[in-house]
This record gives C-alpha cells, sequence and structure tokens, in this order.
C-alpha cells in the first residue's frame, strides 16, 4: 500500500542582503588573514590572496545588486497581475486571442 504523499511545503525566504554581506565579510576575514600570512605562504600559493579578493568583490557586487533585482522582480509581477487582471475583465479580448 502506497504511503500518501505528504504536501510540499512553501520555499523558505531568506534575507538575501544579508546573507550577502556576511558572506562578504568572511570573504573579508579571509583575506586580512592570507594577506597578514603571505610572506609565510609558498610562491604557488600567492593565488589565494586573489581569490579572496574576488570572493570581496563578486560579494560587494551581490550585496548592491540584491535590491535591484527585487524591485525588478516585483515590477514585473505587478505587470503580469495587471495584464492578468485587465484580461480577465475584458471577456471580448479573450476572445479575440483565443482564436489567434
Amino acid at each position: 500500500m502506497a504511503k500518501p504523499q505528504r504536501e510540499v511545503p512553501p520555499a523558505l525566504e531568506g534575507n538575501d542582503q544579508m546573507i550577502a554581506a556576511v558572506g562578504t565579510g568572511v570573504w573579508a576575514v579571509a583575506l586580512i588573514v592570507v594577506f597578514a600570512l603571505r610572506d609565510q605562504l609558498p610562491d604557488s600559493d600567492h593565488w589565494w590572496i586573489w581569490t579572496c579578493v574576488v570572493g570581496v568583490g563578486l560579494g560587494v557586487f551581490g550585496f548592491l545588486y540584491v535590491p535591484i533585482l527585487k524591485r525588478s522582480r516585483a515590477r514585473a509581477q505587478g505587470r503580469r497581475d495587471d495584464l492578468h487582471n485587465h484580461q480577465s475583465q475584458d471577456p471580448q479580448r479573450q476572445d479575440v486571442q483565443s482564436r489567434s
């Protein structure tokens, strides 16, 4: 006998800017540590410094880009909702579109 399927839980929403800020902070701490220890690193491991620099740079980009992305998604959702509401209020328009 098959087990009944459980309902899928809704997706969890996180604070995207906080996540980007914490990640950027971790990369910044790593950069400080690696930069402080750069004289003790073998020459072949100096790429770690640049890895941390890129991590900080991408983190700052993400921190600044997240609000722009969220506003853009909200505007797009609003336009979709407006279009859907407009089409549901105009039955003649729906009839013309369904024939196309």
